[in-house]
């Protein structure tokens, strides 16, 4: 059970970087400028941010097992479709189905192994899964690589078709079956379609602050908009007899905490995949194959250090963790932002693979606090709500990367400050998480709430 849904979470993580580096080829042959393009990129984390809370509470209502198979169902058809498709409408169509899939099927999975497991095992499989969460992420830009420059761009959807029908033959025989009369309550659909907007308008609002800056009209009402929806939702939820979510969730320190690691790891993270492939394609002009095959030590120190942490916040705790990855990721930006004119790619590389490391420690520091102490009739939208920052984190971090790197990106002769003044921004930004962490990750070891017995 736990080698099929750590490939089907695999599967929804490498989609959101695999199409990075096969961007110029897609344009070309389906004639599509700059921003048709970058929508190709945000349609997809759009829908699976966006409806990430409903497809939890869709989970706990309904029964994580039907909504996980109805996901992979629908990402598997969509990446069927994104492959075959001839224009720039369709193949967008495809992105934002897979994204509605994913969304049904990540919170489902994560809180299928937070209540299946428990104890030190339960730590283990959040381990996997966290190494997914950051090394899928490098081994999408790898993929990318290498089947654009092969058998070409479809490939890269074409490829989730027979592993996605595979999972969904296989599965239904090793998940849990679900509780029987979980539809005990109706479904807020009110809640559902404002926090849904919500979402949908604040990521919207950052992609449009990577592409027209951050004082334009269209950021700043996208981001002006998705507060006054927050509010909305907090207003709706405190009135309404079933809530999508309990407010009351989101002021306990667990959840707060484990939303704010996975934001900065992943905000982080995705800024490195996002700096370092466009550092080695256009400033150190390697191929799409080349510059893939070099993230693959970035993909394998993520593991390595999702692995690491997964091994010793049961004797640690959170804390220690969460605060060295922290300063690590800092020392390893702080390498990257005194990069020269020559230096090696080797060099990059290594700076990349440290800070993938440090960072990678931090999911399952993530994932393990903010689901330490939620019941499981909760643990859909829980789960929801920390796979949601990990979408936001994604889209904050490109955002304003792209914004502070712009001298570096799309320069008709690439100067190098733009990548050194970005790598900057985040070792600031990791010295002052570790700060945050701190003072805001619980001392001592988390608890392994969540199992059929409570806490």
């Amino acid at each position: 059970m736990l080698a099929l849904l750590c490939t089907a979470q695999a599967m929804l993580i490498i989609d959101i970087t695999v199409v990075n580096i096969a961007l110029p080829t897609i344009g070309g042959e389906l004639r599509l400028d700059r921003e048709a393009l970058t929508w190709i990129v945000t349609g997809y984390t759009l829908v699976f941010g966006g409806l990430m809370l409903f497809g939890g509470r869709l989970a706990d209502l309904f029964g994580r097992r039907r909504m996980l198979l109805i996901g992979l169902a629908l990402f598997t058809a969509a990446s069927l479709a994104a492959g075959l498709a001839q224009t720039g409408p369709v193949l967008l169509g495809g992105r934002l189905a897979q994204g509605l899939g994913a969304a049904l099927m990540a919170p489902a999975i994560l809180s299928t192994v937070t209540t299946a497991f428990h104890g030190a095992e339960r730590h283990r499989a959040l381990g996997l899964l966290s190494a997914i969460a950051g090394g899928g992420a490098a081994l999408g830009v790898l993929v990318g690589g290498v089947l654009t420059a092969g058998p070409g761009w479809q490939w890269i959807f074409y490829i989730n078709v027979p592993i996605g029908a595979v999972i969904l033959a296989l599965l239904p025989a090793t998940l849990p079956p679900d509780a029987k009369g979980v539809q005990r309550e109706r479904l807020d659909v009110p809640g559902a379609l404002i926090v849904t907007a919500a979402t949908a308008s604040l990521i919207f609002g950052l992609v449009r602050a990577g592409d027209d800056g951050w004082t334009s009209a269209a950021t700043l009402g996208a981001l002006a908009a998705a507060v006054v929806l927050y509010a909305a939702f907090a207003l709706v939820e405190r009135r309404t007899a079933a809530p999508l979510m309990r407010v009351a969730l989101l002021a306990r320190r667990t959840v707060v905490t484990g939303a704010f690691l996975m934001l900065m790891a992943t905000a982080l993270l995705i800024s490195f995949f996002f700096l370092g492939s466009l550092y080695l394609q256009d400033f150190a002009e390697y191929s799409a194959l080349r510059t893939g095959l070099l993230f693959l030590p970035v993909a394998v120190a993520t593991t390595i250090g999702a692995q690491l942490a997964a091994h010793l916040i049961g004797k640690t705790g959170p804390r220690p963790i969460a605060v060295a990855g922290m300063v690590l990721a800092a020392a390893a930006s702080a390498w990257l932002a005194m990069l020269k004119d020559d230096s090696r790619a080797g060099t990059v590389v290594a700076g990349l693979a440290l800070g993938a490391f440090a960072l990678g420690t931090l999911f399952i520091t993530a994932n393990a606090t903010a689901l330490s102490r939620v019941d499981p009739d909760e643990a859909g939208v829980a789960s929801g709500m920390v796979t949601t920052f990990h979408e936001l984190g994604g889209s904050v971090g490109v955002a304003v990367m792209s914004t502070v790197a712009a001298a570096s990106i799309g320069a008709n002769v690439p100067t190098l400050s733009g990548f050194t003044d970005a790598f900057l921004v985040c070792a600031v930004a990791s010295g002052a998480a570790a700060l945050v962490a701190l003072l805001l990750v619980p001392a001592g070891k988390v608890e392994t709430s969540g199992g059929p017995h409570g806490h």
